[in-house]
């Protein structure tokens, strides 16, 4: 088992190394129909940002493993023991991981997800729950298409696409990749492509980051909006590629039902799957789907609502694991 790390320690002991590897920690829960991060809240940083992942420096003196060093920085940190976790991607560009003249160490940082049932806003001693639609609220179309892409993003987008030169060398244009991205000109918006969208507005000099940063694009805006809260550092590329994962993988794998209780309802079920993914879903239609999938199972018990009939409780069926390779929710966003 890893033993506590004293953080100003552990930073004095990797303050001279060339790079330092840093962990930080997605860690996602849904209540009250909400997708919610937990973030460490600190000093106002250039881009205006105070809120970040957590996060804190591998050790090898301290952690024995990246994913045990992680464990301890967020139990440090939050007071939160980690039930599952993945990792999602090694970040390592000079520059995101922004430092004052940026002459400190190379960061490398580690990224993982965590999934949690726990209640937000229990058991914490520090930090606090924020829906990760504050971050990217572009991604969020449980009420129809988001507003601000047509009020906002996307004509700023049309003027970075007609900014571009006549001959760039590129595979790809910029107005095809903002195609690809952000689903116009007919094309289809995909709820993964998460990150890809990140990217593209960084690139383009559109979020409070790409500024932060020094990026030359951002000088190019007279007048940049805000797109969503920024955070510190490189985390809400983190927090994007958390995202765009869990929404991938609950098609293929039944991670979903890592961030539900015991007992639910089909409703509740829907409503979480909904708040992870973004649009609804036709609500028949996932009924059967998950149903039929062998998914879950009636507990005999039944839930009584408010002012409606008493709703049947499901528990996830776990032999299913063992059934088939990939019992995910395999949903396609429709109409309720």
């Amino acid at each position: 088992m890893d033993s506590p790390a004293d953080p100003q320690a552990v930073g004095e002991k990797n303050a001279n190394a060339g790079v330092e590897i840093g962990l930080n920690a997605a860690i996602v829960a849904v209540a009250d129909n909400e997708p919610q991060v937990l973030v460490i809240r600190g000093e106002t940083d250039k881009a205006g940002a105070t809120d970040g992942l957590p996060f804190g420096p591998f050790s090898p003196l301290h952690h024995r493993t990246f994913e045990g060093g992680l464990r301890t920085w967020v139990k440090h940190q939050t007071g939160v023991e980690l039930g599952y976790v993945e990792q999602l991607y090694t970040f390592g560009d000079r520059g995101r991981h922004a430092q004052q003249g940026d002459v400190g160490p190379h960061v490398v940082s580690i990224g993982y997800l965590a999934l949690t049932d726990a209640h937000p806003g229990s058991d914490l001693t520090h930090g606090t729950w924020r829906s990760w639609y504050q971050y990217f609220p572009w991604e969020d179309w449980r009420r129809g298409r988001p507003e601000i892409l047509g009020s906002t993003i996307e004509p700023r987008l049309r003027d970075w696409i007609a900014s571009q030169p006549a001959t760039t060398g590129q595979p790809i244009t910029r107005q095809e990749r903002v195609r690809i991205c952000f689903g116009l000109e007919g094309a289809g918006w995909d709820e993964e492509k998460v990150l890809d969208r990140y990217e593209l507005l960084y690139e383009a000099g559109l979020v409070d980051e790409a500024a932060r940063d020094g990026r030359k694009a951002a000088d190019e805006w007279q007048d940049r909006p805000r797109l969503g809260q920024p955070m510190h550092y490189d985390h809400r590329r983190i927090l994007a590629t958390a995202i765009g994962r869990v929404r991938a993988k609950i098609k293929y794998r039944p991670v979903i039902f890592e961030l539900m209780p015991d007992d639910f309802t089909l409703f509740e079920l829907q409503r979480t799957v909904e708040a992870i993914l973004g649009p609804h879903l036709h609500k028949q239609n996932f009924r059967r789907l998950v149903e039929g999938a062998g998914l879950v199972e009636p507990t005999g018990e039944v839930k009584m609502r408010t002012g409606g009939r008493p709703a049947k409780l499901y528990r996830f069926r776990r032999e299913v694991l063992l059934e088939r390779p990939a019992p995910g929710v395999r949903v396609k966003p429709g109409k309720v």
